[in-house]
């Protein structure tokens, strides 16, 4: 790796710490980036939705809910966003860590958590569910979803290209 990128790495890493570090010490930064997070999830969800089902003739992919706003997201317990087509579900979970701000499950700072499901009728027959971890994370200049996937080790931004990926496994 060039040593221009390992500088730029680093110092996207100091940016990173100062801004949770910022956040931790503020509950309000914390509980408006939950909020903010929880609808950048479902604004996502809605991209992915309202793409396929511009191209679809046949079907419709449903989202609940439906609409969303940051006043619905509950700070305690999991808070849930669906997709589904034809017996084949995408379901997100997400909730808050146990703490304002938290590294205990992905390295990046992150203040809210919780993963993708994927399954159908015949994986669920055979106890089959995919999953791959989600992350809001704190970072610089901004607070990002990221996934990870356990078994490879792979992550990156949640995208709605990640969701169509995950969704077209299912058919």
């Amino acid at each position: 790796m060039p040593q221009d990128d390992l500088i730029a790495r680093l110092a996207r890493k100091i940016d990173a710490t100062k801004k949770a570090e910022h956040c931790v010490v503020d509950a309000g930064c914390v509980s408006e980036l939950r909020h903010r997070g929880a609808a950048k999830l479902h604004a996502i969800c809605t991209d992915f939705v309202s793409s396929v089902n511009d191209k679809l003739t046949q079907a419709t992919l449903e989202l609940s809910p439906v609409a969303y706003t940051p006043e619905m997201f509950q700070e305690t317990g999991p808070n849930l966003i669906r997709v589904g087509a034809e017996g084949r579900e995408l379901q997100i979970t997400f909730q808050s860590p146990p703490q304002l701000l938290s590294t205990e499950k992905f390295l990046t700072p992150y203040v809210l958590e919780g993963e993708v499901r994927t399954f159908n009728e015949r994986m669920l027959q055979h106890f089959e569910v995919r999953t791959l971890a989600l992350f809001f994370c704190v970072e610089s200049d901004d607070a990002n979803w990221r996934f990870s996937d356990w078994r490879t080790k792979h992550s990156g931004p949640l995208s709605s290209q990640l969701l169509v990926d995950l969704m077209g496994r299912l058919f």
